[in-house]
């Protein structure tokens, strides 16, 4: 029985068999099982298909990658030429004492060495190496031009220097010096804006472009191709070989249309002619010349006074040097006058008042007006409804143009501003305005230097705009007779540079034909062949007849010739009769108790003017005695030293 009992209960615990109708569901089960671990199975194999196979190329670049690093090499910088093919900029090859980074930081005692042999501290060695601008992957440099000892000494104990090395590095170089300093320009690191510009044409940071002048106008052909070396480095970053190498082009060759010759004389006159009225008393801070060939826009010479060497930026400069640079207690070196000074005309402007009267019809050559000495704007009462000749000047009596304008007589053209003024209906609001910017005067000249000033030419629409912009320095917004009066012998609001009085005079000498200034004749390759020539461009053209013509001519004549002239004393002793040239003085009141601006400007020789010679000297007095010896002095330097003909 007990037997029994418990195969009864053995029995009792055995699973039932399952029914028909639960296999169907099982049988399921397991095939959407199998059929999921499939779709997992072909989902890896793809993956890895995809790896392995189709991204091959990324991951061996992300490989390789990891393993390259390309660091940029500078092409040397191109050449810029006189127009002789005398060398104004060039590179000159140091030795440089540089450092790894790699070294510095596994031995730090090289950088106390090395700075107590260089003569440098820590802070500076270390300020360096940090430096973005040089490739992590090369040398750091960290001074030039040491003196030979010094590079004997590294050489005789290289194993206290490690990481040290004498490398040979290209850098900017001028070897005039100051001499045309403002044209060339300088170099410098590029800006955070600048390489936001320039990155699509492959710049980065830490290159070097030019920043002003030739320099900056001419970047893309002086910059030259960089090249590239490929390093191989391991795992912590270090190089452990070189790949390949592609060499660096050179930058191509700027040939200017500048003198070297006049430019250093130039630039010595205006300097000296500077000084000499220092000593007579005069402030005179600052000045300008251009010597401009009429006939074709070409800058022969352009010099700034006060100036500054090209060299200081070499190599980065100091904080110091460039805080002087910019200084007004220095007069601001860096600007460049001949292009960015703006200075009231004075009677230089008189060459647009009285083409305007011909053109126009107001008046004739032989058309006479009354010096009585004063101008009394008619109907108007009150102390300013005179105005007066220069002081010490009396009324001339009855005189033509060519008289005034020799005589610069400032009643002539008061009484051309008054009847233009009360003639608008005919002549229209603004026929002076318009005959000035025909010649170029208060509009951009376009020349390709950077940092060119617009200048303007006092009008109703700009008296407008002064107000609006400022009302309580311009209170009246409307434009009356005695503006029109200031306007005719270039005094109120009119301001112009050297450059547009020299294209201006430039239009009336070769008659009629403007030209936009050019600093550059030719781009040349680094083997010498023509990349691009740099033709003359003209911009505009002033009309008058051959009569209106030969009498203003005959004024500018007697500026210097004539005894009633303006600058007939400063040029009575000077060879007329071998070189004949013909100008005019300009006196241009700054304000009240200051001294004037002094402005000339000269052409010649005639009859077929090869040369227009401006200068402007800040508060020097009259023209004739501040500016008007050294226009002299430079065209005595050119009846003796003619400018040689462009080479190409």
């Amino acid at each position: 029985m007990l037997v029994n009992h418990m195969r009864n209960r053995k029995l009792s615990f055995r699973r039932k068999s399952p029914s028909a109708a639960s296999k169907p569901r099982v049988i399921l089960r397991l095939k959407g099982m199998g059929f999921a671990a499939f779709c997992a199975f072909i989902l890896i194999v793809a993956r890895l298909w995809y790896l392995q196979v189709l991204n091959t190329p990324k991951y061996q670049q992300a490989a390789v990658s990891n393993e390259v690093r390309t660091a940029v090499i500078a092409p040397p910088r191109g050449v810029i030429t006189a127009r002789g093919g005398e060398i104004m900029a060039t590179n000159q090859v140091i030795p440089t004492i540089t450092l790894s980074r790699l070294s510095a930081s596994q031995d730090p005692a090289v950088i106390g060495a090395l700075g107590a042999l260089l003569g440098m501290t820590q802070s500076q060695i270390e300020q360096k190496l940090h430096d973005p601008q040089y490739n992590v992957y090369q040398p750091v440099p960290l001074a030039s031009q040491v003196p030979l000892s010094q590079i004997i000494y590294l050489e005789e104990h290289q194993s206290a220097f490690p990481g040290v090395s004498v490398s040979l590095i290209t850098q900017r170089f001028y070897p005039n010096e100051m001499t045309a300093s403002h044209l060339l320009g300088y170099i410098g690191q590029i800006t955070s804006s600048q390489l936001a510009a320039y990155a699509k044409d492959g710049y980065t940071q830490g290159d070097i472009i030019g920043q002003s002048g030739v320099e900056a106008a001419y970047q893309k052909y002086l910059r030259g191709i960089p090249g590239s070396i490929r390093y191989a480095v391991n795992a912590q970053g270090q190089v452990v070989g070189t790949l390949n190498e592609k060499a660096a082009v050179p930058g191509d060759t700027v040939e200017l249309t500048l003198s070297l010759g006049l430019q250093k004389f130039v630039d010595s006159t205006l300097a000296s002619r500077i000084s000499a009225l220092h000593k007579q008393g005069f402030p005179a801070p600052a000045g300008a010349a251009v010597v401009m060939n009429p006939n074709n826009g070409s800058i022969l010479a352009m010099a700034s006074y006060p100036t500054y060497n090209p060299n200081e930026w070499v190599g980065g400069i100091s904080q110091a040097n460039y805080n002087a640079l910019i200084s007004s207690t220095n007069n601001e070196p860096l600007i460049n006058r001949a292009i960015s000074g703006t200075y009231t005309p004075g009677s230089t402007f008189k060459l647009a008042t009285a083409s305007a009267a011909l053109a126009q019809g107001l008046i004739s050559p032989g058309s006479v007006i009354v010096d009585k000495g004063t101008f009394t704007v008619p109907n108007c009462t009150g102390p300013h409804c005179t105005l007066h000749n220069a002081p010490g000047e009396g009324g001339l009596g009855p005189i033509t143009l060519h008289t005034a304008i020799s005589a610069s007589d400032d009643v002539f053209f008061y009484t051309l501003g008054y009847r233009f003024w009360i003639n608008r209906s005919t002549y229209g609001t603004e026929p002076i305005q318009q005959e000035a910017h025909a010649y170029g005067l208060g509009v951009p000249t376009g020349i390709p230097l950077p940092g060119e000033a617009t200048g303007q030419v006092d009008s109703p629409n700009l008296r407008i705009r002064q107000h609006k912009f400022n009302p309580q320095l311009f209170p009246y917004s409307g434009w009356y007779v005695g503006d029109n009066l200031e306007l005719a012998f270039g005094q109120g609001e009119t301001l112009i540079t050297p450059i547009q009085l020299a294209v201006a005079y430039s239009t009336f000498a070769n008659g009629g034909t403007r030209y936009q200034p050019r600093v550059a004749d030719a781009i040349l390759s680094p083997n010498g062949h023509l990349v691009k020539k740099i033709a003359p461009k003209v911009t505009g053209h002033v009309s008058l007849s051959a009569a209106d013509h030969a009498a203003m001519l005959q004024g500018f004549i007697g500026a210097v010739t004539n005894p009633l002239g303006t600058g007939y004393y400063t040029f009575l002793s000077y060879p007329y009769s071998k070189y004949p040239i013909a100008g005019k003085t300009g006196t241009a009141s700054v304000a009240p108790g200051q001294q004037p601006n002094s402005l000339f400007v000269g052409f010649g020789p005639l009859p077929n003017p090869q040369y227009v010679v401006v200068m402007v000297i800040d508060k020097a007095g009259y023209g004739d005695t501040g500016a008007a010896p050294g226009v002299r002095s430079i065209f005595e330097y050119l009846m003796n030293h003619p400018v040689a003909p462009a080479k190409l």
